[in-house]
C-alpha cells in the first residue's frame, strides 16, 4: 500500500491537509484541482467568506506542524455580540471561562499555507484540471483543462474527492455504484458584503466577537479579520417577501438594509454594488453512504457529508477526517479495509454534526432574540460548574473538545430535556431547584470517563 500513488481530486483546505498528512508518510501524492492557483490568481468576489477555526481544527493543523504559522491570522472569537433592530448591543460569551473561544481565519490565508506545506512536502499540484468523470472499473480520470476545453484520461491507483458539495467523484459513485445520495438544499441563499476598517485602520465594530444581527426567518453575521475588516454575509431565503428574488434593484436593497440594519449599513463600503454584483450561494446537506468503492476511491470532507455553516464545523469535520483516516493508516496494511473502517466510524458524526448545524441556525437568527435562551445559557454553565465530566453544554462538546460529534448529540438531547425542566417556571438562575438539578443530572448523564482521551487521542 505504501508505494501506491494516491490521487486527490480537489485542492481546497481538505484536500491540501490531506496530501500534507499522506505526504508525510512518503507516500507519492498528486491532487487536481480546477481552479487557478491561489497564490498566483485573485479569488472572485464574493468567494472568501471568514471560517470558524476551532479545537478539532486546530488539533489537525498541530498534528502536522502547521498550528504555529497560521495561529497569527487568527482573531479570537469568545464570544457572540447580537445587534437587535434598534441598535442595542448584547454580548453572550460562549462559555464560563477563557477557554471557550475560536477563531475568525480567512479561507484563502489558510489555503496558501496548506499548499505551500503540501508542497513542500512532496506533493504534486495541477492546477486548472478539474475531473468530469471516472471509470472506476479501469482506473482512469477524465480531466478537463479549463484554459482550453481539452480532456484527457489518466488511469490511477486509488483516488480520493475531496473536491467538495459538488464533487464529481461522488456523482460518478452514484450513477456507476448506485450509492444512496441526498442533496437537502435549505430555502435560504446567502451573499456576501464587506465592513472596511476605519480611516485610522481600526475595526468599526468590536473585534473579538462573532456578530449576529438576528431577524428571525433570516440574519446577518460578520467575522473579523486581522487587518480591521469585517467579512459579512447575509443569509436570506431564496423566495418570498423579503428574499433574494424580491431584492432586485438598488432602492429595494437600500430600503431593506436600512430597515432591518440601520447600524450596519454606514459601516459597509459599498453594500448595494456588492450585492447586485457578488453571487448568491446556496446552502445545503449531503447526506450520502457509502463512501468508498472497493479500494479504488474514497469520499472526503465536504465530498461526503456537506453540512450548512451555522455551527462552523464544516472545515473542522473535514480536518477531523484527515487526522482518523491518518490514525487509521497505522492499523491497515490495504485500501479497502481502511476506507471501510474510516466510513464506518465517521458516518454517525458526520449524520450528528449535520443535523446539530441545521439546528443552530434556527438558534443564530432566532433564539438568540429570546430572554429564556438566556437563562438555559447560565443554567448550563451552573451545572456545568457543579458537575465538570458530567454535564458538559453541547456547544461546548462540539466546538471546545473533540468528543465525537455522535455522542454530544446524543448527550446534548439529554442535557436539552433537563434544562427544559429547570427553566419551565422560572425567570433567574438563582431561582433553580438545585436538588432536583443535581438529581436529574446524576440520573440522566454518566460521567465522560474518556473526556481526557477523546481530547488527546
Amino acid at each position: 500500500m505504501r508505494t501506491k500513488e494516491i490521487t486527490l481530486v480537489g485542492g481546497g483546505l481538505a484536500g491540501c491537509l490531506l496530501a500534507v498528512f499522506l505526504a508525510r508518510r512518503r507516500f507519492p501524492v498528486r491532487v487536481f484541482e480546477r481552479l487557478p492557483d491561489m497564490r498566483k490568481h485573485r479569488i472572485p468576489a464574493g468567494r472568501s467568506i471568514n471560517l470558524s477555526l476551532s479545537t478539532r481544527g486546530i488539533h489537525a493543523l498541530k498534528e502536522v506542524g502547521l498550528y504555529r504559522e497560521i495561529e497569527k491570522h487568527l482573531v479570537a472569537m469568545p464570544g457572540r455580540m447580537i445587534h437587535d433592530q434598534a441598535g442595542n448591543l448584547l454580548y453572550q460569551p460562549y462559555g464560563r471561562d477563557e477557554s471557550a473561544v475560536h477563531f475568525s481565519v480567512e479561507r484563502a490565508v489558510l489555503n496558501k499555507i496548506l499548499l505551500d506545506a503540501a508542497e513542500a512536502a512532496g506533493t504534486k499540484f495541477f492546477f486548472g484540471e478539474g475531473c468530469e468523470w471516472v471509470d472506476f472499473e479501469n482506473r482512469r480520470l477524465l480531466l478537463r483543462r479549463e484554459s482550453d476545453d481539452n480532456r484527457r484520461a489518466l488511469p490511477f491507483a486509488t483516488v480520493i474527492g475531496t473536491d467538495g458539495a459538488g464533487s464529481a467523484i461522488r456523482h460518478a459513485m452514484i450513477e456507476q455504484k448506485g450509492i444512496d445520495c441526498r442533496d437537502e438544499h435549505l430555502p435560504h441563499g446567502y451573499k456576501e458584503l464587506a465592513i472596511p476598517p476605519g480611516p485610522d485602520g481600526a475595526p468599526r465594530l468590536e473585534k473579538n466577537a462573532l456578530h449576529i444581527w438576528p431577524r428571525g426567518g433570516f440574519m446577518l453575521i460578520a467575522l473579523p479579520n486581522r487587518d480591521g475588516s469585517f467579512t459579512a454575509t447575509l443569509f436570506l431565503p431564496h423566495s418570498g417577501s423579503v428574499s433574494f428574488r424580491t431584492l432586485t434593484d438598488e432602492r429595494a436593497i437600500l430600503r431593506f438594509l436600512e430597515t432591518e440594519f440601520p447600524d450596519v449599513l454606514p459601516l459597509m463600503a459599498n453594500p448595494v454594488h456588492d450585492f447586485l454584483n457578488h453571487p448568491t450561494g446556496t446552502l445545503g446537506t449531503i447526506r450520502c453512504f457509502p463512501w468508498h468503492v472497493a479500494d479504488q476511491a474514497l469520499l472526503l470532507g465536504d465530498a461526503a457529508h456537506a453540512v450548512v455553516p451555522f455551527h462552523g464545523q464544516g472545515m473542522n469535520c473535514a480536518f477531523e477526517d484527515c487526522v482518523v483516516l491518518d490514525r487509521l493508516l497505522d492499523e491497515h496494511k490495504d485500501l479497502e479495509s481502511l476506507y471501510l473502517e474510516f466510513e464506518t466510524r465517521r458516518k454517525p458524526d458526520a449524520e450528528a454534526i449535520a443535523d446539530m448545524a441545521l439546528e443552530n441556525y434556527v438558534e443564530m437568527r432566532d433564539s438568540v432574540r429570546d430572554p429564556k435562551f438566556h437563562l438555559r445559557k447560565h443554567i448550563e454553565w451552573l451545572l456545568e460548574e457543579r458537575h465538570p465530566g458530567r454535564f458538559i453544554p453541547r456547544y461546548a462538546m462540539v466546538m471546545f473538545h473533540r468528543i465525537p460529534y455522535a455522542v454530544a448529540k446524543n448527550r446534548g438531547d439529554i442535557e436539552a430535556r433537563i434544562i427544559d425542566r429547570l427553566s419551565e417556571s422560572i425567570e433567574r438562575v438563582e431561582d433553580v431547584d438545585l436538588g432536583l438539578a443535581d438529581r436529574l443530572v446524576l440520573e440522566s448523564l454518566e460521567p465522560l470517563a474518556s473526556l481526557t482521551e477523546y481530547n488527546h487521542r
